[in-house]
């Protein structure tokens, strides 16, 4: 064991696995499935990847808390060497990418290239609608995902 008393994890990019997260509508879920997500590629030894990651599933909860009413939900899942990252929500409504936005022009612009950052930052990224299930993450909605492969 570390010196932190936590158990120390096996090394084991190449081995697939999967971790879900419900999170209520509420703005401080981002914060908490972005420091989630470092920490699970950090334990599963993929330093390479929670810059980008972090990025990428930030803009991703922040589009299902900013524009859904409901409840949303990450799922995280590894298959060498890609990382794909879904969230859902309850909309069933498509996202739709806000036009291109050339931030040279104005910096501090915080919203509106959710989606852009998206598509620019990830090797392949789509959506689907949902109907009712009784599977997770449950009922209407839509899946948002994106895929970040480790460089090799």
């Amino acid at each position: 064991m570390p010196e932190t008393g936590e158990p120390t994890a096996p090394t084991t990019p190449n081995k697939p696995w999967t971790y879900s997260l419900s999170i209520p509508n509420d703005p401080r879920a981002v914060t908490i499935c972005r420091r989630t997500l470092r920490l699970i590629l950090a334990l599963h030894d993929l330093p390479q990847l929670p810059e980008a990651a972090e990025l990428l599933a930030t803009e991703l909860v922040a589009n299902a808390v900013r524009h859904t009413k409901g409840p949303a939900a990450i799922r995280l899942r590894w298959s060498d060497p890609t990382l794909r990252i879904g969230v859902w929500d309850t909309d069933p409504r498509p996202p739709i990418p806000g036009p291109r936005i050339d931030t040279t022009l104005n910096p501090a612009l915080e919203s509106g290239r959710g989606l852009a950052l998206v598509e620019g930052c990830s090797d392949n990224w789509g959506w689907h609608a949902l109907g009712t299930t009784t599977q997770p993450p449950d009922g209407n909605g839509k899946f948002v995902w994106c895929e970040l492969a480790r460089a090799a």
